[in-house]
C-alpha cells in the first residue's frame, strides 16, 4: 500500500461541507483516511479574496499510483463544483493537492512531489504539523516542525470552530 498525503481546500459556497464531501469521496474512491487534520482557516495565498479559505490535510492509505491519484482528484474536484480557470490562483469551491506520495521524489508535466510550494505556505504546514510535524521532507530534509518555524509567509492562520 502506498501512502499519499492530501491537502483540501476552498473558499466558495459552504466551505465545511465540501471539505467533508471531498473527504468522504477521497475515502470512497482513492483510499482509506487514516489520518485527518483539524480543519484550518487562512487568508488566501498568492492573490486577493475577501473569502478565507478552509482546508485539511488527509493522510491515505491507497493502492492506487501518484498518477491514477491524480486523475482520481480531478474527477472528484470536477464532480464538487470545481472550475479549472487559466489563472493559477483563484477562489474556488474545492483544491485537492497531492503534497507527498510515500518519499517519493518524481516530477512531470502534470505532477511535483512531494508539491513544490509546502514550504511556502504556512496554511499547509500549520495543518501538516498537526499530524505528521517529525516527517521529514524527502528534497529540503527538514521536519514540518522546522518547515513551519522558518516559514516566511505571516498570513494569520488558526484551527477552524463551525
Amino acid at each position: 500500500m502506498n501512502k499519499v498525503v492530501l491537502l483540501t481546500g476552498g473558499n466558495l459556497g459552504n466551505r465545511l461541507r465540501i471539505l467533508e464531501d471531498a473527504k468522504r469521496a477521497i475515502d470512497r474512491q482513492i483510499g482509506s483516511v487514516i489520518q485527518s487534520s483539524p480543519i484550518v482557516e487562512s487568508e488566501a495565498w498568492g492573490f486577493e479574496s475577501a473569502d478565507n479559505f478552509l482546508n485539511q490535510v488527509l493522510v491515505i492509505s491507497t493502492e492506487f499510483s501518484a498518477d491514477e491519484v491524480l486523475k482520481k482528484i480531478q474527477e472528484i474536484e470536477l464532480s464538487l463544483g470545481r472550475i479549472r480557470k487559466k489563472e493559477q490562483w483563484v477562489s474556488r469551491y474545492i483544491d485537492i493537492d497531492i503534497l507527498f506520495y510515500n518519499d517519493d521524489i518524481f516530477e512531470s508535466e502534470e505532477l511535483t512531489i512531494p508539491h513544490r510550494h509546502i514550504q511556502d505556505r504556512k496554511f499547509t504546514l500549520f495543518a501538516l504539523n498537526k499530524v505528521m510535524a517529525d516527517y521529514h521532507h524527502p528534497v529540503l530534509k527538514k521536519s514540518i516542525k522546522e518547515l513551519l518555524k522558518k516559514c516566511s509567509d505571516k498570513s494569520k492562520v488558526e484551527v477552524y470552530h463551525a
